[in-house]
């Protein structure tokens, strides 16, 4: 039942399908670093002129890439809330 299930799919113990988390639901948006503040959060500026605010992916966290105030990114929005994101890639 596992093999042929969705990638994404978190399962009970009995085998039921809790949930089905769709990453291509995310939206992806080009953006500049406005403002770095604290616990690694940075306000960024997308081409509309809206500002959001984002978090460090964990592979970029984890590979120690630094994120300054000027730098172009990528970022990662839920269509649930788009006032908050995750900084994916830096340009």
């Amino acid at each position: 039942m596992h093999a042929e299930s969705p990638p994404g799919a978190a399962f009970s113990r009995t085998g039921k399908v809790w949930s089905i988390m769709a990453k291509e639901a995310a939206i992806r948006v080009e953006a500049t670093v406005v403002e770095a503040l604290p616990n690694a959060m940075f306000r960024v500026e997308l081409e509309n002129k809206q500002q959001v605010l984002c978090t460090v992916s964990g592979k970029m966290r984890m590979h120690y890439i630094r994120i300054l105030p000027g730098d172009k990114v990528t970022i990662e929005l839920s269509p649930y809330d788009l006032d908050r994101g995750r900084i994916i890639y830096r340009n």
